[in-house]
């Protein structure tokens, strides 16, 4: 059974309350969803005529902590933060949300599209589940 998402807007909230706001001049977030359109489809542009109906999702909870606590280390970032779902998710459901802080534009951009990368191809397992 999936989890409850988080409040971006308290996360926000968390960031700017957090030692290290006045350090931080831009805050990213990304939100992975569950699609219906299959990874084979997006990805490779092969059009079998499979529509994705759910996902099961799960992933390595240490290796995603320390992956968490490695992107404090990257130049310019200051905060940051994940939430990966799991179990059997639903097209909509959110899969994960990161969210990073940091000093400029660059150096957050690049931090999340890292991490993101990281999660993403390390540390999940994605099962489509069609019809």
């Amino acid at each position: 059974m999936a989890k409850q998402s988080p409040s971006m807007d308290q996360w926000l909230a968390e960031a700017k309350a957090d030692e290290s706001a006045p350090r931080c001049g831009m805050y990213l977030a990304h939100n992975g969803v569950v699609r219906e359109l299959p990874k084979k489809l997006v990805r490779q542009g092969v059009d079998d005529g499979t529509k994705v109906t759910g996902m099961n999702f799960s992933y390595d909870h240490e290796a995603v902590a320390a992956a968490v606590e490695e992107a404090k280390t990257w130049e310019g970032i200051e905060y940051v933060r994940a939430w990966l779902n799991e179990g059997t998710l639903q097209v909509g459901d959110d899969i994960m949300y990161v969210f990073i802080g940091g000093d400029i534009r660059p150096h957050v951009i690049d931090a999340l599209q890292k991490l993101v990368g990281k999660i993403k191809n390390e540390f999940v397992q994605e099962i489509e589940i069609s019809d």
